[in-house]
């Protein structure tokens, strides 16, 4: 199944290229907003499935095309995010420690937003292709044995970056958790329809040209390991998000007027763009054409604009 939300916060379900409104079926779930509907419903997708599908099912649903798509997650209560987890197409020794962060849930845009660059010093702006995984039951120091049996689903996920700014070593927070940068959509697909999350493919398309493209194989910490790290540290809860990391190779910089689009096998097609009032530029190399010209440092610097070096 499908879910999303659309125009003023409806809950549907996708019907082929047809968004059925099943809002009715769950208004009984306590809520006061969106985001705690579908936290509500993710908490007893049991007891609801039958009544939606049943809804679908006989309900006529109205062109995908001719709606907005909201953000199918409006306000996760966590958004843990993998560090560094990705082999990096064989060319780490070996897996990283493993690590993550959180990202603000101030972070979350959805389908056709807009993900706008602050008036800060990062030496570049990047956003990382990701899987992530949404929880569906409490998860406390789960076992990697029992941990697929957590998931709810999956959706489509990028980590915004601003990277390189000062002090150095004062990272993750103001790197990460700016507003507008998670996007996450166009809908959350629930686990049953992905046969094997750890062979998917992922793409990252910047103004319709590849950038990142890797399969979740080549994950360092697999999902079931990341699950059980995080719950060993905190407790998750429904409609926690938990994104799994990327290959870093293809990253490359964001910049005013970019239309991005991320498409993680089986889970549609994200499309989001990018605002810089400052309109600052880089240059579009990845990070692995970059280190193929035998360039200095991971990105390649800011070539014009406010904070561009002579």
């Amino acid at each position: 199944m499908k879910i999303l939300y659309f125009d003023d916060f409806k809950l549907g379900v996708l019907k082929g290229d047809t968004v059925v409104d099943v809002s009715a079926v769950v208004q009984d779930i306590p809520h006061t907003g969106p985001h705690d509907l579908i936290n509500g419903l993710i908490e007893r997708f049991d007891d609801y499935r039958g009544k939606i599908e049943a809804a679908v099912e006989s309900g006529t649903g109205v062109p995908v095309s001719s709606v907005h798509i909201r953000p199918p997650l409006p306000k996760p209560g966590n958004i843990d995010c993998m560090a560094v987890n990705y082999m990096e197409d064989g060319t780490r020794d070996a897996p990283a420690p493993i690590n993550a962060f959180h990202k603000s849930a101030s972070a979350i845009i959805g389908e056709g937003d807009t993900m706008v660059l602050p008036d800060v010093p990062a030496t570049i702006f990047e956003g990382e292709a990701e899987i992530a995984l949404v929880i569906g039951k409490r998860a406390s120091n789960v076992s990697q044995a029992n941990a697929l049996n957590y998931v709810f689903g999956y959706v489509n996920f990028i980590d915004g970056s601003a990277r390189g700014l000062p002090p150095a070593g004062n990272v993750f927070f103001q790197m990460k958790s700016r507003d507008t940068f998670a996007p996450i959509g166009p809908y959350l697909v629930t686990a049953d329809e992905i046969d094997d999350p750890q062979k998917l493919d992922i793409k990252l398309w910047v103004n319709g040209e590849v950038k990142q493209h890797f399969n979740t194989d080549d994950m360092a910490h697999k999902i079931p390991r990341c699950i059980e790290w995080a719950s060993s540290i905190h407790a998750l809860e429904p409609g926690d998000i938990l994104a799994t990391g990327t290959n870093h190779r293809g990253l490359s910089s964001f910049m005013d007027g970019d239309k991005v689009e991320l498409e993680c096998e089986g889970l549609g097609r994200l499309t989001f763009h990018i605002q810089d009032n400052l309109k600052r530029t880089w240059s579009r190399d990845t990070r692995l054409e970059h280190a193929e010209k035998g360039a200095d440092g991971p990105a390649t610097p800011q070539l014009t604009g406010k904070y561009a070096k002579d």
